[in-house]
């Protein structure tokens, strides 16, 4: 015999070609003299890629000069573009299916897209070297055949998905096939063999009744077998086997655990059944023997018979809790959404709460511990050489003079009232320094909620951020928000029910401000003592008797571009109200916007608010605050004596005059004094303010850039300007003078035609301040003296004041124009009349009056025009 391993046979019959022989570099033809007949004998592997490689044939001579051909091929069970995946038998040929042979969990190889078949094959070829002997797989199904039984082995073909391998034999007609499975069955019922991966369960083998089908899709063993009923011949008849004929045709291939019809009244073809087995295995052989077998009539096939069609079905566990999960997301994500904020409730809201009281009690700020204040005051002492007092010296004088506004304050707050307090001033006026530096300078439990950043933020996201931190709210996930957006909206359009998960701007602030709620209530209750007098009162009682315990909550810069962010005014408004009638809390509304009544009144629709108005300053205070403010700011850069520089003391004879013009803003006095204290006589910073102020009048109300973002305004800009021209010529007017002019009352501005909205939004844009008498509007000035002076300066500019009037006249000819057509229009009605009675005379003189009226005045505005434009023409 040759040494070469790639040339040994099997001996008793069975002769093969070894695993190796696929890459043996050795293999060639050559003869040799074989010591039995040899088969022909083609071995295909599992995993090569090719349909079919290279032939290789050789012949050995024998002893006697003799030579018998071996045809080898390596060819892939997996189908081709030409191949069906079927294997077909000859006559007096059997396919055999030999299980666990190969180990069952290689079928993971095969969901790996990287991977290639060849690469399995390799790896099988490396493992089922020469070397490991009995533990070659293959070689296994040599040992399974009985050595007495006449067959020839001409083809195996292993199948790694199923864990075994179809082996095609050939013999004599005088072998039936049931006695061969007989004998295989019974060989490996006395002599089992057991694979070294699974030495429970021992190789078995059945004869392939039907056409197994070799496929390579990713579908892989279940013990759930479906069976379905297919007819013999296309367009024939097929008979829905009963439990019976099945139970008796798979019951040899292992444990049956259960047999399910396909319902009675299921419209579903063709009609199956499905066979669930005890182990995998058992539905493996069964699956491979029996696919594609036809029933007979005797079997209960039917007259035609019936042909079998086996595949793998993964089985649901009936009343399966996950099932039940997913195949109802309509009731489960509604209520995971629900047990979902239940929980974070229970977990976050105590937590939160703690924060927002935290926050107002200001426990974990530094500044109110003694240490820190103690060593804060001695290095301030040593640093500051006595400036410390030096800016807050400057405001006693309009803190004395306002001091009564502040004594009003403070006694509201001891009152027992659930009502609002509300400080309305124009921007610049002091409304905060008044209440929080003064008003509430001794008090304790200040909760202040600034809106202006609140409204200024970019997003729902940033909206809430910015609320969270003014109350102290955290920890908030305000980014969630957004992601449980786009969760909630895919579940919706995939489930078509709102999950939930996602929350509205409004519902979250109002989760918020309910939140700070309760921790002012705890805030409020701190305070009370079981040795109390009225320790036995109820918490409502005990806040109603102590307005003093209270907290105060100063809600500043109220109705801040309120147009835009109204759910966020209203909510506040909505919450100050709960608290005051609660006896939670005090609430102290700071805002410039005149028209607060209409958003309170809503939130407390049968109170009348407790109210200041902070003006501007008399021109004796504002002096006054102006020369403390130069004295506090001198105290700090006047040279010291030795420097060799001289200090030279503003000049304040021009102040008085100054003053005057420039108001009482304390805005405005503040930055005149930076500009005298800069080197600026008062006259000329005076000068400069007023220019600066024409100039930003111009580009907020004038500009084509302003009107172009007029989105949200009630006004026009031909209506701002004649205020200007008219408050330039008066310095005041009269509020229902203003609305009766054909500029306000026939605007053909879209969003100014009503006119005393615009006068409203005009007023809340600071261009101008109405006075009301008894509560109705009763005259019109400039919203500050400093503003009546700029009026001048832009009615002195020649080309401004051309191009604005000229955009007047060119309104009120068109108010003509469209007054012209609408009495062309009844004129040409009353002309079609086919006698004129005469009752229609009067109403057409009326009409023809009314037409002369209006070309008069367009006549007279196109002269005006022709005027305005040759002043544009012919001036810089």
């Amino acid at each position: 015999m040759p040494s070469d391993p790639c040339e040994k046979l099997i001996t008793n019959g069975l002769t093969m070609i070894p695993r190796s022989v696929a890459y043996c570099p050795a293999l060639r033809p050559r003869t040799w003299a074989p010591t039995r007949n040899v088969s022909l004998l083609s071995f295909r592997a599992v995993a090569s890629l090719s349909t079919e490689r290279t032939r290789r044939r050789f012949a050995r001579q024998d002893s006697a000069g003799g030579s018998t051909t071996v045809s080898r091929a390596w060819n892939s069970t997996l189908p081709s573009e030409k191949q069906s995946g079927h294997i077909s038998s000859q006559e007096n040929e059997s396919i055999l299916f030999f299980d666990n042979i190969f180990p069952l969990r290689l079928t993971f190889l095969f969901k790996r897209p990287w991977q290639s078949h060849q690469d399995i094959a390799d790896m099988l070829g490396r493992f089922n070297s020469p070397t490991l002997g009995l533990l070659d797989p293959i070689n296994l199904v040599k040992r399974a055949i009985p050595k007495d039984i006449p067959i020839k082995v001409t083809e195996i073909l292993p199948h790694l998905k199923d864990g075994g391998a179809f082996v095609k034999v050939s013999h004599g007609p005088e072998v039936k096939t049931e006695d061969l499975e007989a004998s295989l069955t019974k060989k490996l019922e006395s002599a089992p063999l057991k694979p070294w991966f699974n030495p429970l369960r021992g190789v078995k083998a059945g004869l392939v009744k039907g056409m197994p089908w070799l496929e390579d899709l990713h579908r892989f063993p279940k013990s759930r077998l479906k069976v379905e009923f297919i007819p013999k011949d296309p367009g024939g008849e097929a008979v829905e086997l009963s439990q019976e004929d099945l139970y008796s045709l798979f019951r040899k291939y292992g444990k049956i655990a259960d047999i399910t019809s396909q319902p009675a009244e299921s419209k579903v073809v063709p009609k199956f059944a499905h066979l669930d087995f005890a182990l995998i295995r058992d539905a493996i052989m069964a699956r491979n023997c029996l696919h594609g077998f036809l029933v007979t009539e005797i079997l209960g096939g039917g007259k035609n018979g019936t042909k079998l069609r086996l595949s793998y079905e993964r089985k649901v566990k009936a009343h399966s809790i996950w099932n039940w999960i997913v195949n109802h997301p309509r009731l489960v994500i509604p209520v995971a959404a629900g047990l979902l904020a239940a929980i974070t409730v229970a977990i976050f809201d105590p937590i939160r709460q703690f924060f927002v009281k935290a926050h107002i009690q200001q426990t974990f700020r530094l500044s109110d511990n003694q240490v820190y204040r103690w060593l804060k005051t001695r290095t301030t002492d040593l640093l500051a050489f006595g400036h410390g007092k030096s800016g807050q010296d400057s405001f006693n004088e309009v803190w004395k003079h306002r001091r009564d506004l502040i004594e009003k304050i403070q006694t509201w707050l001891l009152e027992s009232s659930d009502n609002f307090i509300v400080v309305q001033g124009p921007r610049g006026s002091g409304k905060k320094d008044l209440v929080l530096d003064q008003a509430l300078k001794e008090r304790k439990n200040v909760l202040v909620i600034d809106c202006k950043p609140i409204v200024e933020a970019r997003g729902e996201s940033g909206t809430i951020k910015n609320l969270a931190q003014s109350v102290g709210y955290r920890p908030v996930f305000s980014w969630a928000n957004s992601m449980s957006s786009l969760v909630d909206l895919a579940l919706q359009s995939t489930t078509g029910v709102k999950a939930g998960f996602s929350e509205t701007l409004e519902s979250q602030v109002t989760k918020i401000l309910h939140t700070s709620a309760a921790a002012l209530k705890e805030v409020s209750l701190s305070g009370r003592q079981k040795d109390d007098k009225d320790a036995d009162i109820s918490d409502d009682a005990y806040l109603e008797a102590h307005p003093d315990k209270r907290p105060v909550v100063v809600i500043n810069n109220f109705l801040h571009k309120s147009d835009e962010s109204t759910i966020v005014h209203e909510k506040m408004a909505q919450w100050a109200a709960l608290l005051v009638q609660n006896n939670v809390a005090h609430v102290i509304f700071l805002t410039s916007d005149t028209s607060y009544p209409k958003t309170l009144s809503k939130a407390l629709p049968d109170r009348v608010f407790r109210q200041i108005a902070l003006g501007d300053l008399s021109p004796d205070i504002a002096k006054k605050f102006v020369a403390s403010r130069l004295e506090a700011d001198d105290d700090g850069s006047r040279p010291k004596e030795g420097d060799g520089k001289e200090w030279a003391r503003p000049n304040l004879s021009e102040l008085d005059d100054c003053i005057e013009q420039l108001g009482g803003r304390l805005t405005d006095l503040e930055f005149l004094a930076r500009r005298i204290k800069g080197g600026q006589t008062p006259r000329h910073a005076v000068d400069e303010i007023i220019s600066q102020s024409a100039t930003e009048i111009v580009k907020m109300f004038f500009l084509g850039s302003a009107k172009n973002d007029s989105g949200g305004r009630t006004w026009s800009t031909e209506q701002a300007w004649y205020l200007v021209k008219s408050l330039a010529r008066h310095r005041s007017l009269r509020y229902n003078e203003i609305l009766l002019s054909d500029t306000f009352a026939s605007s053909t501005t879209a969003d100014a035609t009503d006119g005393e909205a615009a006068l409203e939004g005009l007023a809340n844009a600071e261009l101008i301040t109405v006075k009301t008498q008894h509560g109705r509007p009763q005259t019109i000035s400039a919203s500050k003296p400093m503003y009546q002076a700029a009026f001048g300066i832009l009615v002195a500019d020649r080309v401004l004041q051309a191009k604005m009037d000229l955009a007047v006249l060119k309104e009120l000819a068109k108010v003509e124009n469209r007054s012209i057509e609408r009495v062309e229009s009844e004129l040409a009605v009353l002309s079609t009349l086919p006698k004129q009675p005469s009752q229609t005379g009067e109403r057409i003189s009326y009409l023809l009056g009314k037409l002369e009226g209006s070309q008069r005045k367009i006549n007279e505005y196109e002269k005006e025009m022709g005027k305005l434009k040759k002043v544009l023409s012919q001036t810089d």
